[in-house]
């Protein structure tokens, strides 16, 4: 890369949101054609991008500041009931690193906990390739880190990406029939203890929704920082509504 280049980004036609129905969403990409690294991976989180595949993005909706990205102070969270409570429920299981390529088995269970989340919702049909392509990216540090219970079987897989300081979570699927373990919170506990390996500073958690059910758990984490008007804030403004 040379003095001259310059990082462009590029904005999406309006679109069903994903997340609030009833609403469109506007989608800020960095340019594609710009050489990726860890390190501008890096950048960009700071200021509340986020990875999906190879692209990097950010809402960029008008009239609508809902989706609010949310990181973890690794040395400053401290677990509370419910995280030890988590912990102690899966204290069976056994964690491995893997590297972010294709595997059947993994894919199975995507395709299991798709059909359960997202019934109808377009994701509950999956190809190997939109799985591999969702999920990692040639330019990425990214590891799947699997998880099995005592008798070897896959419970969960947690997806996440390493760059200097930090570690984002990616995405999280486990086996709908042991979802009394909240495998989603016990995945965050996981890679905050990795983070923290890392001598990581963040764990990035991705968009926080305050009127979406299924992201409520991420507000249990403390302190959470959130990332409004260019800057990470521990504290939202009332104007928001909102009071964590």
């Amino acid at each position: 890369m040379t003095t001259q280049e310059k990082l462009g980004f590029y904005a999406t036609p309006p679109h069903e949101c994903n997340y609030l129905p009833e609403r469109e969403a506007i989608t800020l990409f960095a340019d594609p054609r710009f050489r990726k690294t860890t390190r501008l991976y890096a950048a960009l989180a700071g200021n509340g991008f986020r990875r999906s595949g190879e692209h990097l993005y950010i809402p960029y909706c008008r009239n609508c500041s809902a989706c609010i990205p949310v990181r973890i102070p690794v040395d400053e969270f401290q677990p509370g009931r419910r995280h030890l409570r988590c912990r102690r429920r899966n204290r069976d299981l056994i964690i491995t690193p893997r590297a972010a390529e294709f595997d059947a088995e993994h894919f199975d269970l995507y395709q299991r906990y798709l059909r359960h989340r997202h019934p109808g919702g377009g994701m509950d049909n999956p190809t190997p390739e939109s799985f591999v392509d969702f999920l990692s990216a040639t330019w990425s540090d990214t590891t799947f880190f699997e998880m099995r219970d005592a008798e070897g079987r896959l419970v969960a897989v947690t997806v996440a990406d390493a760059m200097p300081e930090a570690m984002s979570a990616v995405y999280t699927f486990f086996e709908p029939e042991q979802s009394a373990r909240s495998p989603g919170t016990f995945a965050i506990l996981h890679l905050l203890e990795e983070t923290r390996r890392r001598n990581g500073a963040w764990l990035y958690l991705g968009y926080w929704i305050q009127d979406c059910r299924k992201m409520s758990y991420k507000n249990e984490f403390r302190p959470l920082e959130y990332f409004r008007e260019g800057e990470w804030r521990r504290t939202l403004e009332s104007d928001a509504g909102l009071h964590p």
